[in-house]
């Protein structure tokens, strides 16, 4: 079984050294997640510890040096990238509240 791409950054993320919660700010995710990408990468390659995550990735020529250096360059492009083009994402805003006050204010009142 080979590794998501998800997976196989929190992989270079632990061969860096970093935290849960550095890797979770890098990859603009919760650190819970990395915690559950880690552990499914473990499962995956039948180890129980991080460091023999690693070992192992290292071992089955996953991951390499050179693998490293070139996921640490393209994290430093996605910082220093100030491209005005990029799409970010953004939760859709809520008009429904006010849909709503001006069906009420729309519909006329009838008096007796």
């Amino acid at each position: 079984m080979g590794l998501a791409r998800r997976e196989l950054e929190c992989v270079l993320g632990l061969a860096r050294g970093q935290t849960h919660k550095e890797m979770a700010r890098d990859m603009a995710i919760a650190p819970m997640t990395v915690t559950k990408r880690v552990s499914s990468a473990m499962f995956k390659l039948g180890v129980a510890r991080a460091p023999q995550l690693v070992a192992e990735a290292m071992k089955r020529q996953i991951i390499s040096p050179l693998c490293m250096m070139l996921a640490a360059l393209v994290v430093a492009h996605a910082a220093l990238d100030e491209d005005p083009m990029r799409r970010d994402r953004r939760a859709p805003e809520r008009r429904t509240a006010q849909v709503r006050v001006l069906r009420r204010a729309e519909t006329p009142e009838i008096t007796v």
